[in-house]
């Protein structure tokens, strides 16, 4: 099998060539909330496995951490207006995931902080933490925080705050200002792992990924570098060849892999 290409985790094969220490997909939850820094990092991060559950039933609900307003290459941008529309792409890119089953599009939250300037404080936390008690997710899915050389800091206190608020939320003597029952999620999946244990088939949602990604077309010259329609074709194929590789070592066509945790 070929190198992994830059950024890709490292799969571990056994000796018949199989990949070993993986489990695989999880059962479809009632519910899931996935927590990202910024408007898309959802769509990335977990968009085919999300739309893998809404098809089969789950609600899925969106936070998003930061404002999103440092997302533009345009130094005269007016910052307030791409945030507002930063959110209108937001609730597109939900209704989009959940598509084939418009009933299981959740709620979708912001918190508002400024992009770049996140940070994990005890009174994010609570934030996070609260949120979490209000919808009463079975599964949360966030960034990894623990991501070896990653430069973006809002990604990292994201999935700090992804962490951090399950033990705030499952516990009832954090913070009892917020007069509500305290709530244990199921389990926790992390994407953009170093070491991930556990791959979702997503072979066949890889397209609504694709059209829930787009939604977000204030980024389609920062992020994803398609400013016309061959290079927003390049970008599918970007994602379509990404997903395909993530997949190749389980014998999927396409898959996202995550580190998986139940101890919570």
């Amino acid at each position: 099998m070929a190198a992994n290409e830059p950024g890709q985790p490292d799969v571990k094969l056994a000796n018949n060539g199989a990949v070993s220490n993986y489990t695989r997909n999880f059962a479809t939850p009632a519910s899931a909330l996935a927590i990202g820094a910024h408007p898309d990092d959802v769509e990335f991060g977990c968009g085919g496995l999300l739309a893998k559950w809404a098809a089969d039933g789950c609600t899925i609900h969106h936070l998003v951490c930061t404002d999103g307003s440092k997302g533009t290459w345009d130094v005269d941008a007016d910052v307030a207006a791409l945030a507002a529309r930063r959110q209108l792409e937001q609730r597109e890119a939900a209704l989009r995931l959940a598509a084939s089953s418009p009933d299981h599009a959740g709620e979708v939250r912001f918190l508002g902080h400024v992009d770049g300037e996140l940070d994990s404080t005890l009174a994010v936390r609570g934030e996070v933490a609260r949120v979490i008690r209000e919808i009463r997710p079975q599964v949360v899915l966030g960034h990894d925080p623990w991501k070896r050389y990653r430069l973006h800091p809002d990604h990292r206190h994201a999935g700090l705050l992804a962490c951090e608020g399950i033990v705030a939320s499952r516990d009832p003597h954090f913070f009892p200002e917020h007069g509500l029952e305290h709530h244990r999620p199921d389990a926790l999946l992390l994407w953009e792992a170093d070491e991930p244990d556990h791959v979702e088939d997503v072979s066949d949602h890889v397209d609504t990924k694709l059209d829930a990604l787009l939604a977000h077309e204030s980024q389609f010259e920062s992020t994803m570098k398609s400013v016309d329609d061959s290079a927003l074709d390049a970008f599918r194929v970007r994602i379509n060849d990404r997903l395909s590789s993530l997949g190749a070592p389980h014998d999927l066509g396409a898959a996202e892999v995550y580190k998986l945790i139940t101890s919570l």
